[in-house]
């Protein structure tokens, strides 16, 4: 007599490791939204350091006047104290960096509206001008948070970008009025 051997799972221990599985995305699931969270307000901070980078060298390579502005959806530089569609005042609405040559503003790099991070600026509009890419206007800086209400809760995930009178940009951890 032949036996038929039992390689299988059970019914039941089936359910108890679907159990113990869907508990653990419970407790785990929490923690997933904090660092996606967090990873978006690094790659917007990210963002805004590269084309505040961008914007330094193009004025040096071209001679030219190069300026970063909040913009609208239809690519128009927002006026101060203007709020976006969504009536946010921050750069949050996206942003633009144009180069003006001979009266004509030509656009270098868009980045469209991401409303879910909180930008705060010192200011809505920048220009880094010729030969050596300074910013008028002194110091700047940029406050990226979540838009949330945990967000004062959870430092690590704020981030800030500095811009220095001579148009060098420096990003790090943290809000901007902490010290650095």
């Amino acid at each position: 007599m032949i036996r038929a051997s039992n390689q299988g799972f059970t019914l039941v221990e089936l359910c108890v490791v679907l159990a113990v599985m869907a508990i653990l995305a419970t407790f785990a699931a929490p923690s997933f939204f904090v660092c996606q969270t967090r990873d978006q307000v690094d790659a917007r901070a990210r963002a805004l350091f590269s084309t505040l980078s961008l914007g330094r060298a193009e004025a040096v390579r071209r001679g030219a006047r190069v300026t970063l502005c909040r913009i609208d959806a239809s690519r128009h530089c927002l006026a101060s104290g203007k709020s976006c569609e969504n009536g946010v005042a921050d750069w949050s609405c996206g942003w633009a960096l144009f180069v003006d040559r001979d009266g004509v503003s030509t656009l270098l790099r868009m980045q469209p509206s991401m409303t879910s991070i909180s930008i705060a600026g010192t200011s809505t509009e920048l220009s880094f001008t010729p030969p050596s890419g300074q910013v008028i206007g002194g110091f700047r800086s940029f406050d990226f948070a979540p838009r949330s209400a945990d967000a004062a809760a959870n430092p690590a995930s704020r981030r800030c970008v500095r811009l220095a009178s001579g148009g060098r940009a420096r990003m790090s951890q943290g809000a901007c009025g902490a010290s650095a």
